[in-house]
């Protein structure tokens, strides 16, 4: 196995490991003892779930997150410049995407360290697939505004790039605030705009249905507490 910065998928929910994660990802988790992690105890999880023999004990577990400060993140990287290998985990599917994980990256690229990202389930690629809307040409917002006046704005701005740039865009919200979002989507969109919404993602109750804005209407799935990503096209 190479001496490299690897970037592990996790699961996205309570689903095997064997349904989403290749058995590649495995033979390289197991090798090695040091580990970035967005949340330590749900990377611990992850790693028992993979390989139960593993001896969680013998593993060091650095935090990243939005309060890590740079000269941390640099600090993690010293196991790889003296020749071990660094898994980066994240709270759930693919790191750095969506993630405090593309600061380490970053580091690790401007010190001329390797870098292999393995594959797994990414909630993004997999609703662009599952929506039938523009895969040639989409972005992620990430979260949107949390003040009402702000986020139909918001919510506007991104339906005109729909309009104007034949781009489809995607966004997540605070999983109790789901519902909330979609009655501000109806609110601030024209009736023929249409709305994907995909939740549980390869998890039990996987729910992805396309509709417009006037067949949401009245029909919107309670989606409270439920992992979720909302895309808009025309």
């Amino acid at each position: 196995m190479e001496i490299a910065l690897y970037l592990l998928p996790v699961t996205l929910g309570d689903t095997s490991t064997e349904k989403v994660i290749p058995a590649y990802n495995r033979e390289i988790i197991i090798c090695i003892k040091h580990f970035i992690v967005e949340d330590v105890r749900s990377a611990r999880r992850f790693l028992k779930k993979i390989e139960p023999s593993i001896v969680i004990d013998e593993l060091t577990f650095y935090p990243l997150n939005k309060h890590t400060s740079p000269e941390d993140i640099s600090g993690y990287l010293k196991p790889l410049a003296e020749g071990n290998s660094i898994g980066v985990i994240s709270e759930a599917g693919c790191p750095v995407v969506a993630d405090p994980g593309a600061d380490v990256v970053a580091i690790a690229q401007r010190k001329n360290m390797k870098v292999v990202p393995l594959v797994g389930p990414s909630s993004i690629i997999l609703s662009v697939m599952a929506s039938g809307f523009n895969g040639q040409s989409f972005a992620f917002h990430g979260y949107l505004p949390i003040e009402p006046g702000e986020r139909i704005n918001r919510l506007k701005e991104l339906e005109q790039r729909v309009y104007n740039e034949h781009q489809t865009q995607l966004f997540i919200e605070t999983p109790y605030r789901n519902n909330k979002m979609m009655e501000d989507i109806l609110k601030a969109c024209r009736p023929q705009t249409k709305l994907c919404i995909a939740a549980n993602i390869t998890c039990d109750g996987e729910y992805i249905k396309t509709k417009s804005l006037k067949e949401w209407k009245g029909k919107l799935p309670d989606l409270t507490k439920i992992p979720c990503i909302f895309l808009i096209y025309k």
